[in-house]
């Protein structure tokens, strides 16, 4: 009965097979299609390539994996028309560092580093310019793409342990990891997409008017076997509540493999699950908004990217993780038209757009959503400037380990 009436679904969210656009309407859809150029200036520290481009020459996977934006907002701003040369001028400092292109054999970041080159790009830039010293970082930005961001771990537990990197409390952190009312989560940081590669997207679309065939899809981990052998802890049992409630579900398209036409299958799905994992973020997020699948959100708490700008309870569909049981009811019971004006919006460019960092850069992409998450905080306010002699950070707190030299 459940089976045919999905059937009928799909056929009818299917019946017209191009996909109609839908523009979001008032405040969301303006910020979506700001354009950042006039409204900041922004000055790019000179910092020796150890910092950054002899990290990338060691290992060039750094470029593809989902924390690449650090490398390519870097690229993006050294040609940006918001760059400025001069910087007494400047609205906001950016530090070219990549604190996550340190990878393993198998392709992981290690982040155990990271603390000690951030630190030592700090010092460099606190005694060769004036800057930093007069606001300590408040009028600063760092990208720290990290599972949890300036936390400098993978392992929630140790990152919420670690908190964030000291000398970074007063900047403003542009980070994949957004969490309400977690310790790796500053006020007033942006929270940004992963990185995911668009020219490889752009080569597996398939023709817009193509079936949605597949209620629901998701490739990937439902338990972490090395990292969490008793399974409680990963993904706080999400996923493997998934696993094990719909394994033998027909309206759920699950499994651990990864085929070579995963793209094309989100094209052909209505729904793409995006689960949290070690983080509460993943490349789901980006992928299934490029690709027109709307993205069922397992994460409490999550803050999503650009949380003004895109209107996510609009486009998306949020689950309590302890309502992971129940996803199959929850699905079913959303009338077609809901469906269908998602999916509307799904199809706008402008939503892809702000969620891709694209070579080279486009209006309205995620490089120029940052920038207008950092024309939004202008003016800085007084307090950002410190009186002559004030100070808030500590140089000397933090883990033993991070004040050694890098």
């Amino acid at each position: 009965m459940w089976v045919t009436a999905i059937a009928l679904l799909l056929a009818f969210v299917s019946a017209d097979n191009t996909p109609k656009i839908e523009r979001i309407s008032g405040s969301a859809g303006d910020v979506l299609e700001d354009d950042p150029v006039g409204k900041l200036k922004v000055y790019v520290y000179e910092l020796p390539s150890k910092y950054n481009k002899k990290l990338l020459l060691k290992d060039p996977r750094c470029l593809t994996h989902m924390f690449a934006a650090e490398i390519f907002m870097h690229r993006f701003l050294l040609s940006s028309p918001v760059r400025t040369l001069n910087p007494e001028e400047a609205d906001w400092f950016y530090t070219p560092i990549y604190p996550t292109c340190d990878l393993t054999p198998t392709g992981l970041p290690l982040p155990f580093k990271s603390p000690r080159m951030m630190r030592s790009a700090i010092q460099l830039i606190s005694s060769n310019w004036p800057y930093w010293n007069r606001t300590e970082g408040a009028d600063h930005f760092f990208v720290v793409p990290h599972d949890f961001g300036a936390c400098f771990h993978y392992q929630e537990e140790k990152a919420i342990e670690r908190g964030i990197l000291p000398l970074l409390q007063r900047a403003t952190l542009v980070q994949t990891f957004g969490q309400r009312n977690h310790v790796c989560l500053n006020e007033g940081s942006i929270t940004i997409p992963p990185y995911a590669p668009p020219q490889k997207m752009q080569a597996h679309q398939i023709p817009p008017d193509t079936p949605r065939s597949i209620f629901v899809y998701f490739r990937g981990l439902f338990y972490d076997v090395n990292n969490d052998p008793e399974g409680g802890y990963y993904a706080r049992g999400a996923r493997a509540a998934v696993w094990e409630n719909f394994k033998n579900n027909p309206l759920f398209d699950i499994s651990t493999d990864h085929p070579t036409t995963y793209y094309e299958d989100m094209q052909r799905a209505i729904f793409c699950l995006c689960p949290l994992g070690w983080a509460p973020w993943s490349p789901r997020l980006v992928e299934a908004v490029v690709f027109g699948c709307i993205p069922v959100i397992i994460a409490d708490d999550i803050v999503l990217p650009f949380a003004d700008a895109i209107p996510w309870e609009e486009i998306g569909m949020f689950v309590a993780e302890e309502d992971v049981p129940k996803l199959d009811t929850i699905l079913t019971s959303i009338p077609p038209e809901v469906i269908l004006r998602k999916q509307r919006l799904l199809a706008n460019p402008s939503m892809k757009r702000a969620m891709l960092f694209p070579q080279p850069a486009q209006p309205g992409d995620a490089f120029h959503q940052i920038l207008n998450g950092l024309a939004r905080k202008l003016p800085h306010d007084k307090s950002t400037y410190l009186k002559p002699g004030g100070k808030f950070l500590n140089w000397t707190s933090g883990p033993v380990g991070d004040l050694k030299p890098w």
